[in-house]
């Protein structure tokens, strides 16, 4: 009898054992995130979560977002560090449900691979389960696609989704900032997952620098610098709620500083950030020398050394740097909410940065 010569899946580039190993390999790291309102396990079509635990709110809001971490995913991918991209995609996901004062619940997660590595795959998860435990969410189920043809047999994607929620009357944002707020800045851990198209151009194709160059200003390596994953501030916010009066908060991502806080902003105020209160870290220095960036194109496209802005009546700011500190957060007064005027838009950094 002949050898069957038919197609198969296999034969297409798609391994559904290696996929069903991975599975396996990150069951472990997805328990690690389980809250009491998590059923059953993960390997279902669809994850379960007790929404009687809302009961307690009087109007709960639920709250959602969705994002990715970019192309900071072909840093690890050269480096073949996978085990903390997952800090990132929690963040940009878990960071921007808690601006509006949410509490997050859980999250799923989508990653797409040329070809299966079930150990690659696992350390991403690994990393995903982990920025949950710092976020307080569970990680509830998730999606990994193989799409030989379409991606190299390296190359991989990651996004995911995440759910909050917020008793409607604590809901933060634009309401609640009066003339006199103080802006409080919180530091970035580097770059944290934006900007990294321009950084890679500017960096890696036009100065020629590999992963591997010891930068001496970063006092370690450019793919350390560069894959140094993004904070995760969401029991920071979260805990500076509960101790003193919050009046909204801004997530710094793409965009940059004034544009991100500009959406909080009412229409009738402004709010200033004085750049001589901070110096931002060396790596944004680099970026702007080697590349000869202007100014304002590395502030609308870095975070510039702050990763999240709260704003709070300008008699709280003490006790909320307080919270802060204490929770390890850098933290500082970076600016005040003033009136609009003739200003074009609802934020501006003015001077210098500090030396």
């Amino acid at each position: 009898m002949s050898e069957t010569t038919g197609a198969s899946y296999a034969a297409a580039g798609v391994d559904i054992e290696a996929g069903d190993r991975a599975v396996e390999l990150m069951k472990e790291w997805v328990k690690k995130t389980r809250r009491p309102e998590v059923l059953g396990g993960i390997g279902g079509f669809a994850g379960l979560f007790d929404a009687s635990a809302l009961k307690r709110y009087e109007r709960p809001l639920l709250a959602s977002a969705t994002d990715g971490v970019g192309t900071k995913v072909d840093i690890a991918r050269r480096l073949g560090v996978y085990d903390t991209i997952g800090h990132d995609l929690v963040a940009m996901v878990m960071d921007d449900i808690v601006v509006c004062g949410a509490e997050p619940l859980f999250m799923t997660d989508y990653i797409c691979v040329g070809k299966v590595h079930p150990e690659r795959v696992a350390a991403i998860v690994k990393g995903i389960a982990e920025g949950c435990v710092l976020a307080g969410c569970a990680l509830v189920g998730g999606e990994t696609a193989e799409h030989p043809g379409l991606l190299g047999a390296d190359d991989f994607d990651v996004a995911g989704a995440g759910t909050g929620v917020v008793e409607a009357d604590r809901l933060l944002g634009p309401d609640r900032i009066r003339k006199g707020d103080a802006v409080i800045a919180m530091a970035s851990s580097g770059l944290h997952s934006n900007g990294y198209s321009l950084v890679r151009h500017v960096l890696l194709d036009r100065a020629g620098l590999t992963l591997e160059t010891e930068v001496a200003e970063l006092g370690r390596t450019l793919g350390e610098e560069l894959l140094e994953p993004t904070r995760i501030y969401s029991l920071d916010c979260l805990a500076l709620t509960r101790t003193t009066e919050v009046h909204a908060y801004s997530h710094v991502t793409g965009g940059g500083l004034a544009a991100n806080l500009a959406r909080v902003v009412p229409d009738a105020l402004h709010a200033v950030v004085d750049r001589s209160t901070w110096t931002p870290g060396a790596v944004f220095e680099l970026v702007g020398r080697t590349g000869d960036v202007e100014r304002l194109e590395l502030e609308k496209t870095l975070n510039m050394g702050v990763g999240m802005i709260a704003i709070v009546p300008e008699e709280s700011a003490e006790a909320a740097l307080t919270t802060l500190a204490d929770r390890g957060v850098d933290a500082w007064v970076a600016g005040e909410i003033t009136d609009r005027g003739d200003k074009a838009t609802g934020a501006e950094l003015v001077g210098d940065y500090a030396v």
